[in-house]
């Protein structure tokens, strides 16, 4: 499939392949042309499609590493210690190349090919990402369950996949910015509950599955740090997640780095606030109990 293309394409439109990778899903030419247009895309297809569907013959043929007729062919040249005879396949009436690899008997053996489209390349290059033969069939069989799946989600036919999709991220954006705004108040009046008890304690421990980062700085910035030691965390209840310790600078300075290796994570700080990920939230009791005995032996009652 590989032949075909870089052949046709260097006819076409002179584009001459400088590489090409064969993946596991999928195969890559890479040639040497910054763009590539849709137009040039389609056209390419269609020909290499009529070449296959004409039944080109294959011809595998050894030439002599001195006969004239080698230097009528497309190669990136002879090794300098090559000996013996040139491997020369034949595309009749299309492209002669040296090549050492297997190759079909007859371009009908391929199939079909379908291109897939452009991806960016190295510099003045573009990658043209081809399927061939079966994995065509494969691809469109994995399309098809695809397409199956989604109109079962969506509750509507292919042609209409596109538009729902784009109404559920709008949809998804609108509900994530009304949940932001419903965090931030929340966060705002737990540390105004907390402000208003006539007695405050020395250490306020807060958990919130939902919140993020900017819920517990808000929540730190509401109650003030001066006096009180604030644990806060968000995230999943056992394993990973983010927390924030804040409170009296040299407290925060001797207690951070601690927290976040009982917590299994990491983090850093500065001004009265550490903060980072963890790894390990199940563990956010043996953190209070931690800030409680430091609080306890700081105490003028102790």
């Amino acid at each position: 499939g590989q032949h075909l293309i870089t052949a046709i394409a260097e006819q076409m439109f002179g584009f001459k392949t400088t590489s090409w990778e064969l993946g596991r899903q999928r195969s890559v030419i890479e040639l040497d042309t910054p763009s590539m247009a849709a137009e040039q895309i389609e056209a390419l297809e269609r020909s290499v499609n009529e070449k296959i569907r004409e039944r080109v013959p294959v011809v595998v043929r050894e030439l002599a590493a001195d006969d004239p007729e080698i230097e009528t062919v497309r190669s990136r040249g002879l090794p300098d210690d090559h000996a013996g005879p040139v491997r020369v396949v034949d595309i009749k009436g299309i492209d002669s190349n040296m090549c050492c690899g297997t190759h079909v008997s007859n371009l009908s053996d391929l199939q079909v090919i379908k291109l897939l489209g452009t991806e960016k390349g190295k510099k003045n290059k573009t990658n043209l990402v081809f399927l061939a033969g079966n994995r065509v069939l494969k691809s469109i069989e994995q399309s098809h369950s695809t397409e199956k799946a989604l109109t079962s989600l969506l509750k509507n036919g292919p042609g209409e996949h596109v538009e729902a999709v784009k109404r559920l991220q709008s949809s998804v954006k609108v509900l994530q910015k009304n949940n932001l705004n419903l965090l931030r108040d929340i966060a705002v009046l737990i540390a105004r509950d907390f402000k208003s008890k006539p007695v405050q304690s020395q250490l306020f421990v807060l958990h919130r599955k939902e919140g993020d980062s900017e819920f517990m700085n808000i929540i730190a910035n509401e109650i003030g740090t001066e006096e009180t030691l604030l644990f806060l965390t968000v995230g999943d209840e056992k394993e990973a997640g983010l927390f924030l310790l804040a409170g009296p600078v040299e407290a925060v300075e001797n207690l951070g780095p601690r927290v976040a290796e009982l917590l299994g994570g990491k983090g850093a700080g500065k001004r009265g606030r550490f903060q980072g990920k963890a790894t390990k939230m199940s563990r956010r009791g043996e953190v209070e109990a931690l800030l409680r005995e430091f609080i306890s032996h700081r105490s003028p009652e102790a």
